[in-house]
């Protein structure tokens, strides 16, 4: 089976310490770390486009160019769970 990607970021999530925590604090299936704690969305209240903008720096700072970065996220990140309409 694939590894499962983060429903908010597209960040795959293949090791446990990948996944966000629920409110109960057991091991969200669905966010990662970096996107969800506790049950509640680090970055609340965040649009879609914000959210596109925030991954591209990140994927220049992974060693993507600003082009790459930008389709791989304008691409992914309308079609996960947090963000369909």
């Amino acid at each position: 089976m694939e590894n499962p990607i983060c429903q908010s970021c597209g960040m795959p999530l293949t090791k446990e310490q990948d996944f966000g925590t629920n409110k109960d604090f057991s091991k969200s299936r669905e966010y990662c770390f970096h996107c969800f704690k506790n049950g509640k969305f680090l970055d609340e209240g965040i649009t879609l486009k914000e959210k596109i903008e925030k991954n591209i720096k990140f994927g220049i700072q992974m060693g993507m160019s600003e082009e790459q970065a930008r389709k791989m996220a304008s691409s992914i990140l309308p079609k996960l769970k947090r963000w369909k309409k």
